[in-house]
């Protein structure tokens, strides 16, 4: 099969990938966006965004749509595609495999962004689907009035607890540490609730069930040592996220971790490969860094195509 190409392509059509397709497209290059689900990424996950300029507040999923359609405004093209592996030619021809189709370009955006971190205790995966959520927004409405447990301390879990505390019974946040992450006005919001709880110095050694549904959590004190229950329908997760880099290992772009390295240029070490957003080695994984670092890399790829005919 003959490979379709593109003067630039680019792999996730979350907020990063989206602005570079912008960018590049403007500049007058041929761009596809590949993804292997719908354009937002995350954001089609968040409740509301409070964080994004231009907006007091909006709906994750419409801001996805708002950039979706600024992103194919100059005719960037979009496809779905699971990408199975990249290889770069000796030319320097990148050369995109995935599920259903091959793709050559010579300039390569990767925007694959991050994934919701397991818990890896027992029942996380029997319970998967059946009282296990990583998306509250997803999930939230099937435990109207009932109790719920969410894993984890930064802004995730507590901005989702919040969301959560408006249709459950009640949130009991519970915590390894002895204080919340999170961002502090979300902290604050969090202990004005009287509709969340907090259990600290706890991990959650397994997820319990009976079979067809969660019934509960095992927990553990780190302080006291004390082995503990308690009685949940559902257990929403936020213990960080993991990049979603194994198709491009191979490459020897990533770190110990698997993130991808990049410089202020948002270049990779292999010329004409480009990372943004939450996939790149990076302290703070937000919609607007990752707004940032797509312009950069969508003008940084003209650029590249420019000196390639120098």
């Amino acid at each position: 099969m003959m490979a379709k190409s593109y003067d630039v392509i680019v792999i996730g059509a979350g907020p990063g990938g989206m602005t570079a397709a912008l960018y590049a497209s403007r500049a007058n290059l041929s761009v596809l966006m590949l993804d292997r689900g719908i354009y937002g990424g995350q954001m089609n996950n968040t409740a509301a965004v409070e964080n994004y300029p231009g907006f007091k507040s909006i709906l994750g999923p419409d801001l996805a749509e708002k950039m979706y359609q600024s992103s194919t405004q100059f005719d960037a093209e979009y496809g779905y595609g699971s990408v199975d592996s990249v290889t770069v030619g000796d030319d320097g021809l990148k050369t995109v495999v995935t599920d259903s189709e091959t793709y050559e370009t010579h300039a390569l955006i990767i925007a694959t962004g991050s994934e919701y971190r397991k818990l890896g205790v027992p029942g996380e995966d029997e319970y998967g689907g059946r009282g296990v959520s990583y998306c509250a927004v997803c999930d939230g409405a099937f435990f109207k009035n009932k109790p719920v447990a969410v894993i984890g301390g930064g802004d995730s879990a507590v901005e989702e607890g919040g969301y959560l505390s408006q249709m459950t019974s009640g949130v009991n946040i519970i915590h390894r540490r002895d204080q919340l992450r999170a961002q502090k006005i979300l902290q604050d919001r969090a202990f004005a609730n009287d509709r969340i709880g907090f259990t600290w110095d706890t991990i959650v050694t397994e997820i319990l069930g009976d079979g067809q549904k969660v019934t509960g959590v095992a927990t553990h004190n780190k302080k006291t040592g004390e082995d503990s229950q308690q009685s949940v329908d559902g257990v929403f997760i936020y213990v960080g996220n993991q990049p979603m880099t194994a198709p491009f290992l191979d490459l020897g772009i990533t770190d110990e971790k698997g993130w991808i390295v990049t410089n202020e240029k948002m270049e990779t070490k292999v010329p004409g490969i480009f990372a943004v957003g939450d996939v790149r080695q990076k302290d703070l994984r937000q919609i607007t860094t990752s707004v940032g670092d797509g312009g950069i890399a969508g003008q940084e790829a003209f650029n590249y195509l420019q000196s390639l005919g120098d």
